[in-house]
Parts: structure tokens; sequence; C-alpha cells
């Protein structure tokens, strides 16, 4: 087992000005995770790039803040505790609503660089 501290991982940091601490990253742990695990921070008005990926679904859940998830070209909102999911294919965005938006964006099998594909 591994006890991970966000505080302790170093962020990266998108041009969209997405932040992500990348707390459990499939490839990286010793016993292989077959997800992965990321915190994410939007500033009001920011947006991650549209994109999809083939092999990953990912799942977004709201921790503070609101936000505009848009999938396929259909914007749904998200509040805090609530979740979505998002299917492989599936072209979509988040952005920071009031305030931004902080949430876990859980991907399985774990996401990858090689996978992800703006559009």
């Amino acid at each position: 087992m591994e006890v991970v501290e966000k505080d302790s991982i170093e962020p990266t940091i998108q041009d969209s000005g997405e932040v992500i601490y990348e707390l459990i990253r499939g490839s990286d742990r010793e016993d292989e995770a077959n997800h992965s695990l990321a915190f994410v921070e939007l500033a009001e008005g920011e947006s991650t790039e549209p994109h999809f990926h083939e092999e990953s679904e990912e799942t977004y859940y709201v921790l503070q803040g609101e936000g505009e998830v848009t999938v396929d070209g259909e914007v749904f909102r998200l509040a805090r505790d609530q979740a979505c999911l998002i299917q492989p294919g599936e072209v979509h965005e988040i952005t920071g609503l009031d305030g931004g938006l902080k949430f876990l964006a859980v991907s399985v099998p774990a996401w990858t660089l090689d996978d992800s594909y703006t559009v």
C-alpha cells in the first residue's frame, strides 16, 4: 500500500490553466494500478481542451464549485457532490464556473498521454 499526499506532488499546469495533481498513476506504481486518480483545479472561466480517449473511461466527481461539462456537444452542469461518466470516444471538455472548480478524475484503465486526443 502507498499513501499519497496532494501537496507532495508537483502539479502539471496545462496551457489552458488546468492544474492537475496525478495522485495515482497506473504505470508509475510498483503494483501497476488498473486506474488513475487525479485532483484537478480549474479557475473560473478556464476550460480543458476538447478531447477524447480511445481506451479509458473517465468519471469526474466535483469536490468544490460548479462546472459545465460538454460531452459530444451536449452541455451538463455539475456541482459539489455530483459525478458524471464519460465513455471512451466521447469528445468532452469541462469549464470552471463561478469561483472555479475542484474535482477528482478517475480513469479506467489508467490514463496515459498517448490515449488523449485533442480535437
